[in-house]
Order: C-alpha cells, then structure tokens, then sequence
C-alpha cells in the first residue's frame, strides 16, 4: 500500500489473513486502534496501524497472549525495530530446532529403510537437552495472571542474542560458586551459601522479574520437587539442585 492509502478494517483484514471481528477486538483493547472513521462512522487504518498490526502478527506466531503483546508495545522506549530484530532471533532459533527436528526424522527414516539399528541415545537425543521454552504454555496456565510472569515477559521480549549469553554466563556462575562451596564441605545454610543464594535471588530480579524471598523459596522447592528442572540443575554437577533449594531456604528465613 502506498503510505498515504487508508484501508477499511475490512480490506486490511483481507491483507492480513485476519477476521474484521479480531481487528475490531483489537481495537477495543487498544492494541491496534484505527486512526480515522469514515462519513458513516467505518474505522479506516493507515500506515502506522499497518505497522502496528504486523507487530502484533509477529507476535502471536511466536506465542505472545495479547496482554503481553499490548504491555510489550505501550511501555517507554519501545522500538519497532528493536521488536523486529528480537522477532527475527526467536525465529531463528525455532527454524534451528526445526531443522534439528527434521534432521532426526530423516536418520530415523534411513534406519528403518536400511534395517539399521539406532542406538537408544541415537533416537532421543534431539530431545534430550532441557529447554524451559517447551514448558512456557504451561507456565502461562500457571501463573499467567501473576505480575511476576507478566514483568518477565515484558523484559525477556526486548531480549538480544548477547543478553541471553550475559545471563547465561552469570547463572554459570553461581552455579559454580555452589559447586564450589559442595567440594568444599560448606553446609547450604551457612553463611556463604546463603550470600550464594541472595546473588541467584539478584540475578533473577535483574534479568526476569522483583523476586521476593518467598517467591524465591518457591523456587527453590520447585527446583527438587520437579524432576525436569531438578535434572537440568544436576547436569552442573550432582546434588547441586539439593543444595541450591537449600541454601535458598536458609536465605529466605534469615
């Protein structure tokens, strides 16, 4: 469309693949909101509500709720392009998995037609890597409503590549801190465990959400009590999940 053009909500739900009863939707939550009306009172969208609804388009391919989505677009400083090149990373990295996925499916498909027998390691390993994103649907049924999750939605979305990698590199390191004080005999609710354990309440304050220490004691039951996050803490080394929830504890009612 030329910049100038104005589109009817009916023509731009064409455009977009969309019903005009979601534009209409979307324009009662203020998420995409047309910026004139016709003599008989029709919404008419023009290019920056175009813009806008590509956006949120993007978004709701990758899973975003709306309320993420709208929180995500009206906060200061938002940028467009900023949003695009996060869009694109997280893209990114679902065609890798897909690839990888596609990958596996085809050994899979050679072995049964070459009569060849994969190991068990062989046929599970695409699947064998924890990744907390398989689990976010399920987290947003958990605590979608909470302001916890709703903050780290909004932090994580405007996220780069090297963001990620920071918060990596910092978790691996306090990681390696309690591993440390394990080796050494350290108990988790001494002292410096406990100050271990603040620093791990900090990161996540940092880079997720304002982590309570009784929101933080809730993780740390939830890191032994569910086997998938207790496994993927153990891979830094065994016991750590144990001694982590502990220590974590101890921190919470000092």
């Amino acid at each position: 469309m030329k910049t100038t053009e104005r589109l009817t909500v009916g023509s731009l739900a064409r455009m977009a693949g969309v019903t005009v009863r979601t534009l209409h939707h979307y324009d009662e939550i203020g998420l995409v909101v047309p910026s004139g009306r016709t003599s008989a009172g029709y919404r008419t969208y023009g290019r920056a509500e175009v813009e806008r609804l590509q956006e949120v388009l993007f978004f709701r391919e990758l899973g975003f709720a709306l309320d993420e989505i709208r929180q995500i677009v009206s906060r200061p400083g938002y940028s467009r392009t900023i949003a695009l090149e996060r869009q694109r990373e997280l893209l990114e990295a679902r065609t890798e998995h897909l690839l990888t996925l596609i990958d596996a499916v085809d050994r899979a498909v050679r072995a049964e037609r070459t009569g060849t027998t994969m190991t068990n390691e062989e046929m599970l390993e695409v699947f064998g890597d924890f990744d907390p994103a398989e689990y976010e649907e399920e987290a947003r049924e958990r605590w979608g409503d909470s302001d916890a999750y709703k903050q780290s939605a909004t932090r994580t979305a405007r996220y780069t590549k090297q963001d990620w990698e920071t918060i990596k590199a910092e978790n691996d390191t306090i990681y390696a801190r309690f591993l440390d004080l394990m080796a050494a005999g350290e108990a988790p609710d001494g002292d410096t465990a406990m100050d271990v354990a603040e620093e791990h309440r900090a990161h996540i304050t940092k880079w997720y959400y304002d982590c309570s220490k009784v929101i933080h004691a809730g993780l740390g039951q939830m890191y032994v009590a569910d086997v998938r996050f207790k496994e993927n803490i153990d891979k830094a080394g065994e016991g750590l999940a144990e001694y982590m929830s502990a220590a974590i504890a101890a921190n919470a009612g000092r």
